[in-house]
């Protein structure tokens, strides 16, 4: 009886963080870049009473075994990289990377990733993020710019009165083994772990890595409706693993009458 207590208490909290998970998606559902996350569950150990195929006294097999399960526990929220929708802004400076790979910026004394490609200019017309952290390698932007553009391969040219050209720049694409190792810090920033490996910058559509576009900005990749499908799917949940206490709770209640 007090198994199916703390079994269903495993569950409550469980469905707890599948909410909390579920609530930060959808607070990011309009943040640029955004990857969703995903809440896994293991089922903890087992109790075992009666171990299938032992022998019984009467010389038969027993087909299956007894065993009681013991609740369930959280095992990671996993962020899943799949690709955002365009969205076009037609702002020169904003940037989408097509496929695999991150955009590195210098965040005080490190290097950390990003899928948000939202860059403006700083006062010394270095592209940076609207943190101020600049894009690396650094881009300068010169003052007499009026056209910007960015081929696939990350070539970006800077267009003056008449169509000048007065300057050129590479934009390069960092790429990971295991996207999913990287680890969330805020303000739309990635920093590489020993889960992910280490960083290799690429060249824009080469060796697997993505392809650049300007104009375009790269959307929160959650889908509001799946999202809310899996609120209430967590909430009737909670609700049943709360119904299971008060079930346990009525029958103990009853054992300790029995007295009377």
């Amino acid at each position: 009886m007090i198994r199916s207590l703390w079994s269903a208490a495993t569950g409550m909290h469980a469905q707890q963080m599948q909410t909390d998970v579920v609530a930060n998606n959808l607070a990011n559902a309009s943040t640029t870049g955004f990857k969703k996350s995903r809440a896994n569950f293991e089922d903890l150990m087992y109790l075992t009473m009666q171990i299938a195929g032992q022998t019984t006294p009467g010389g038969g097999q027993v087909p299956t075994g007894i065993q009681v399960g013991m609740g369930v526990k959280p095992t990671s929220v996993q962020k899943l990289f799949i690709q955002g929708d365009y969205i076009q802004t037609d702002n020169q400076l904003d940037m989408a990377i097509q496929g695999n790979g991150f955009f590195k910026v210098r965040h005080g004394d490190e290097d950390l990733y990003t899928r948000a490609g939202n860059f403006t200019l700083d006062s010394e017309s270095f592209l940076t993020t609207p943190s101020g952290d600049r894009l690396q390698p650094e881009i300068s932007v010169p003052e007499e710019t009026i056209v910007v553009t960015l081929q696939d391969n990350g070539t970006m040219t800077f267009y003056g009165a008449d169509e000048n050209i007065l300057g050129e720049d590479n934009v390069l694409i960092s790429t990971f083994v295991n996207d999913a190792g990287l680890f969330a810090v805020g303000n739309n920033l990635f920093r590489q772990t020993e889960g992910s490996g280490d960083a290799t910058e690429r060249t824009p559509g080469e060796d697997g890595a993505g392809t650049t576009v300007n104009n375009f900005l790269e959307g929160s990749n959650v889908n509001v409706v799946e999202e809310i499908v899996a609120m209430i799917v967590a909430q009737r949940a909670y609700e049943a693993n709360s119904k299971s206490i008060q079930t346990a709770d009525s029958m103990l209640s009853t054992a300790n009458g029995l007295k009377r």
